[in-house]
């Protein structure tokens, strides 16, 4: 997307012009949702209104997405008790965490950095988008200045209650490489939520979240997944990215340990109607080389019940 800093402003109510970039406009356009993602780019904000604000004061967990020292881009997570966010003023979001030493963001993060964000609430089915410009905020937090904050509509979130995990210890990476192992091959594809963190042409980072049954992220090689493109809000704003930009980031939870498997590499779209035959559902398909793994235990203080399962997800 645009930001404030583009010619083209914001693009929402609260200022002129439209909230894409050329990558998003010419995915739009392959898909025929153009008009679609017109409407729906009028509730793009760059303010956090009250209601937002109350969202993020109840969430347990952030979704970080960021470019790391040498420009991969990874998806993390924190999280904390209820009030480790926060909103002090329309702008800013407050977040009482930072990545662990282990972690392939803590560099990226302990400096200002362009991040993309998603707080999600899975018991509710609710998750809100805020992207834009973090700062350390010298009490072992961020601040994030808000560049675009955007309200997601709640399809194929797998429904989960959190629990503490009063024995966990700090985060600690138990294996890193340049491709999946056999148990993090199995780990991908048992999945039933991942989240993807991508770039746009201005530097600006976007995360998103995808849903959908065990094995519809399909770890086709050890240094390639492959997953489907449903149906969504036709913004198009990961894949829009792609289009100028392939580095992405995966982040995989392990709802049961509080484990993560983090992945980076280079994705592309493949818009062919061959490529999605036999995938129920799939509009169109992304394939990831993969570059980069870190494997995590204790990457959050909480586990999460087990799923259920979104009605959306096609069958």
């Amino acid at each position: 997307m645009t930001t404030d800093d583009t010619p083209n402003g914001p693009g929402t109510p609260n200022g002129p012009g439209t909230p894409y970039h050329p990558g998003e406009r010419a995915a739009q356009a392959r898909a025929g949702r153009t008009e679609r993602a017109d409407h729906a780019g009028r509730s793009i904000r760059s303010t956090v209104p009250a209601v937002a604000a109350r969202f993020l004061a109840e969430r347990r967990m952030l979704v970080v997405g960021a470019a790391d020292p040498e420009g991969r881009v990874w998806a993390t997570q924190l999280a904390g008790p209820a009030g480790f966010l926060s909103a002090p003023d329309e702008r800013t979001m407050a977040v009482a965490a930072l990545p662990a030493g282990a972690d392939p963001l803590a560099g990226a993060l302990a400096r200002p950095a362009r991040v993309g964000t998603i707080a999600l609430d899975p018991a509710g089915r609710r998750r809100m988008r805020l992207n834009g410009r973090s700062v350390p905020d010298g009490r072992g937090g961020l601040l994030v200045h808000a560049d675009e904050v955007v309200a997601n509509c709640p399809k194929y979130i797998q429904r989960r209650t959190p629990a503490d995990r009063p024995a966990a210890g700090p985060p600690r990476a138990v294996a890193t490489g340049r491709a999946l192992t056999t148990a993090q091959r199995l780990t991908v594809a048992t999945a039933d939520t991942f989240f993807v963190a991508s770039t746009g042409p201005d530097g600006s980072v976007d995360a998103s979240h995808r849903g959908g049954y065990p094995g519809f992220l399909a770890p086709v090689a050890p240094d390639r997944l492959r997953w489907p493109e449903y149906p969504g809000n036709s913004m198009f704003l990961t894949l829009g990215n792609l289009e100028l930009d392939p580095r992405a980031g995966l982040l995989l939870p392990d709802w049961e340990t509080g484990g993560a498997l983090l992945v980076t590499g280079e994705a592309r779209t493949d818009w062919s109607e061959e490529a999605r035959q036999g995938v129920p559902g799939a509009e169109r398909m992304v394939e990831l080389a993969v570059t980069g793994v870190v494997e995590l235990v204790d990457a959050t203080p909480l586990t999460w019940t087990g799923p259920e399962y979104s009605a959306a997800i096609p069958r």
